[in-house]
């Protein structure tokens, strides 16, 4: 019996590019992007940063700090909170 893919499985590449779209298309940030997405697909939150590409990461990170939302050592480092 073969088995039927699961229409909910999205991959990293697919994903990234739904933020990209979501962003471009609502002048919206992209952590507003990644909750709304999440919230589609029925994804975790606290799982969503394996299914987030590096310079989705980047951007995200960019604002957080620019609204002041990461701790000063984050700033630091290369890796976020999730």
């Amino acid at each position: 019996m073969q088995s039927v893919p699961d229409k909910n499985i999205i991959s990293k590449e697919s994903f990234s590019k739904k933020i990209e779209k979501y962003v471009e298309q609502y002048n919206s940030t992209y952590m507003d992007a990644v909750i709304s997405l999440c919230e589609n697909y029925g994804i975790d939150y606290n799982n969503v940063s394996k299914i987030l590409n590096r310079p989705i990461l980047e951007h995200i990170k960019e604002e957080g700090k620019e609204q002041n939302l990461l701790p000063r050592i984050l700033l630091k480092t290369k890796k976020l909170p999730f």
